[in-house]
């Protein structure tokens, strides 16, 4: 009897530090395979945030279709211009009160244009045109992108958002994991429910990650 209660004991043991270990394993695990995918998702939306905000310097807008924004890349141009100051004499003033006054300007010469898709993905087009698909293993989804304009100020300025939701990228993790990393609120991790870059409510074409990602 002695005996059995020793290796029911021994079971318990075992059983508990199992729990133990589990319970940092699974954390640790989780981060890991969390901060790999994270990174891999962040590269395509640093790529979807290029493509938009030069359609935004060639259009003046944001594109909300990522076939239109793949078009855009394939076909725009950047204008290569260049800054200079010059004066001129005021004729109207001159003639007015016989005086003479220059006025000083600043004249932009345009030197030549440039594609979009060499300035932007030179030697990788693949990129651009797969951007916008979740680059997760066995997640056959693509971010979600808006684009359109909110008022400021009076003016309707242009903004965009692209995003994918953390449990799509994390889609084979642990529940409770994942539900606890929606609720994250910290300066070192993804904060929310999404992994974004840009916004529908703001002026803001800044992604939702934290430096150790680069650059936001």
């Amino acid at each position: 009897m002695r005996l059995v209660i020793q290796l029911l004991l021994w079971l318990v043991i075992i059983f508990l530090a199992y729990l133990t270990f589990d319970a940092v394993y699974r954390p640790i695990q989780f981060n890991k395979i969390k901060e790999k995918r994270y990174a891999k998702v962040i590269e395509n939306l640093k790529d979807i945030r290029a493509a938009e905000l030069a359609h935004k310097e060639v259009t003046g807008s944001f594109e909300g279709d990522f076939d239109n924004l793949v078009s855009f890349i394939d076909t725009a141009e950047f204008a290569i211009t260049q800054r200079r100051d010059t004066t001129y004499l005021d004729e109207e003033y001159r003639a007015t009160y016989g005086v003479d006054q220059y006025i000083e300007d600043v004249v932009i010469d345009t030197l030549g244009f440039v594609p979009v898709k060499d300035s932007l993905f030179k030697g990788n087009e693949e990129r651009y045109r797969t951007m916008m698909n979740v680059p997760i293993e066995g997640v056959d989804a693509q971010f979600e992108l808006e684009a359109g304009t909110i008022n400021k100020g009076g003016n309707q300025i242009p903004v965009f958002e692209a995003k994918i939701a953390k449990s799509e990228v994390l889609y084979d993790q642990d529940r409770t994991l994942v539900l606890q990393e929606n609720e994250i609120v910290s300066v070192d991790d993804v904060n929310g429910r999404y992994i974004s870059v840009g916004s529908m409510q703001q002026v803001n074409t800044n992604g939702n990650w934290p430096q150790v990602y680069g650059d936001e």
